[in-house]
């Protein structure tokens, strides 16, 4: 309890970071109880052929996308990515709702749900790309993963909830219609974020080029490759469960529409309890996790194709819910940490776009193996999907903790920095890694007026007052750097700074900064304006004219 009560505090603490995560959490119940809808709606009107083929319709557009559409956090920002797709997600499933109830031909209820589901494939990597550079070190940033992995269950849970009382006493448009208002919530609680780029993207770049220097390092590196590989091999097992969850309650077991939501709750709520052991995962090892995660899910999988009562399926399927939700965090969480962080939107767009694939596959694969040999004998193949991929990489994965260890937090703090947003990914990276953190209690002087320059800046987390003879000129929080008038011009500081609150900042050394600086011209040009425009402004405060404090 301790432990998640840190994990909470550690989010809720970060103002930004709480919106995204609220957000998240509203995206998350309408995503499943949307989709539990759609099939529900299409198994209605032609059974599970139908209804295999209306995933389908709804994936193959999202897998296609998600590569192309990732490459707006690069290239511009992923908040803007992140509320357009919130926002076309509340007009597609508002366009469904009206259809549905307005009786109209099945097919532009149809259309409504590929749009929605279209930008669903623009949620993930917005977020993966927002996620780090708004963590102020790399315990955070999977904390606020962790965090992630909790609400996806606890969505899965209230969406099955929900969608089974909904769909007992209703229609499938009350799911459309609410889902539609909890999304333009969504797209509320994020609009006001900085829409400053978060890994430096180009805006010349193009989306092709964006999208194959993705695949580039994909193919290159078989970690990389193995981590987005299993997400989409864990996605054919959720696509096919999601449709397998509505042959089981109808036709195996003749429990009704309304049990495919209470099947969907089972396996949210092993999500939310397994999955709060997620928490463990802060600070430690994740290859292991996944592979004794990924032997958990099939084994429990495997199990519910010889139970014969609702209970005992019940029971099975929160295994399933829980050692899919480790897995799910583990394996992010890792690929979060391996890849360049100039990259991470385009790779985890590539991961969301083959994870929409996956889906696509289970909803084919589902159907294909229930017309083969019925219901149990598709919940006994699907079960097999994710431990023969263990099976063949097992030693691999043991050793991709080894590897990870690129400094993703301190590179989005840096390109959040005017002075270093132009340094290019290798250059950047190195300077990440020579940062050093310090922490200051309130009150703590930082820098003093007078003395030598030998350090540069950057702050994390909390409030820095800049004083020059006494007099405060200017309050420097999250995102602004100081130091470098000293460093650049090799004289003395020319202000003191005094945390007023803890503040956590990333040091720099003179001679890393300097030669960050000097070695690339453009951020040699910003430096110098920089130092420029702050030496000016105090020419004037010198001389008595009012000097505006910088934002």
């Amino acid at each position: 309890m301790r432990l998640a009560l840190r994990v909470f505090g550690r989010v809720a603490r970060n103002g930004a970071l709480g919106r995204v995560v609220t957000a998240y959490a509203l995206f998350i119940l309408t995503e499943y109880a949307v989709w539990i809808a759609m099939l529900v709606y299409a198994y209605g009107n032609g059974g599970a052929t139908t209804a295999g083929l209306v995933a389908l319709a709804q994936l193959l557009p999202a897998a296609a996308i998600a590569p192309f559409a990732s490459t707006v956090s690069d290239r511009r920002s992923p908040v803007r990515l992140l509320v357009g797709g919130y926002v076309l997600q509340a007009v597609g499933t508002a366009a469904a709702a009206v259809a549905i109830f307005l009786d109209a031909a099945p097919y532009l209820a149809y259309l409504g749900a590929v749009l929605a589901a279209a930008a669903v494939s623009t949620t993930r990597p917005a977020q993966a790309a927002l996620v780090p550079s708004l963590t102020r070190d790399v315990e955070e940033l999977t904390a606020a993963n962790v965090l992630l992995g909790w609400l996806e269950s606890l969505g899965i849970v209230f969406a099955g909830v929900g969608t089974g009382l909904i769909l007992a006493r209703g229609s499938v448009e009350y799911v459309f219609a609410a889902a539609a208002v909890l999304l333009a919530g969504a797209g509320w609680l994020v609009v006001a974020l900085p829409t400053r780029t978060a890994a430096g993207g180009t805006a010349t770049a193009g989306a092709l080029r964006h999208v194959g220097s993705g695949i580039a390092v994909v193919l290159r590196s078989r970690r990389t490759r193995l981590l987005v590989g299993l997400l989409g091999a864990e996605y054919v097992v959720v696509g096919a469960l999601d449709l397998l969850f509505v042959v089981m309650a109808i036709d195996v077991l003749g429990l009704g529409p309304a049990w495919t939501g209470y099947f969907n709750t089972a396996y949210g709520v092993g999500g939310v309890f397994l999955g709060s052991l997620a928490v463990l995962l802060v600070g430690r090892r994740l290859g292991p996790v996944i592979v004794l995660t990924a032997v958990l899910l099939g084994v429990a999988l495997g199990a519910t194709a010889f139970a014969s009562g609702s209970v005992a399926v019940v029971g099975l399927l929160t295994l399933v819910g829980g050692g899919r939700a480790l897995f799910d965090v583990a394996t992010r969480s890792l690929l979060q940490r391996a890849v360049p962080a100039d990259m991470v939107a385009r790779i985890f767009g590539l991961a969301e776009g083959l994870a929409m694939g996956g889906l696509a596959v289970g909803s084919l694969l589902a159907p294909a193996l229930v017309a083969m040999g019925g219901g149990r004998f598709a919940l006994a193949g699907v079960a097999a999907v994710l431990p023969l991929v263990v099976v063949f990489r097992g030693r691999l994965l043991l050793r991709l903790d080894q590897h990870a260890q690129v400094p993703i937090v301190e590179i989005s703090l840096l390109r959040s920095l005017p002075l270093f947003h132009d340094l290019p990914a290798p250059a950047l990276e190195g300077v990440a890694r020579a940062l050093e953190r310090v922490d200051y209690a309130s009150g703590t002087v930082m820098i003093k007026e007078g003395d030598d320059g030998d350090r540069y800046y950057a702050i994390a987390d909390g409030h820095v007052e800049i004083r020059q003879q006494g007099l405060g000129i200017a309050v420097l929080g999250r995102g602004h750097g100081m130091g470098e008038i000293a460093l650049l011009q090799g004289g003395r500081r020319t202000a003191t700074a005094v945390a007023t609150s803890p503040v956590t900042a990333y040091a720099l050394d003179r001679e890393s900064f300097l030669v960050a600086v000097n070695g690339h011209a453009p951020t040699r040009q910003t430096a110098t304006a920089i130092a420029y425009t702050l030496q000016e402004r105090d020419e004037r405060r010198a001389a008595g004219h009012d000097v505006p404090d910088p934002e």
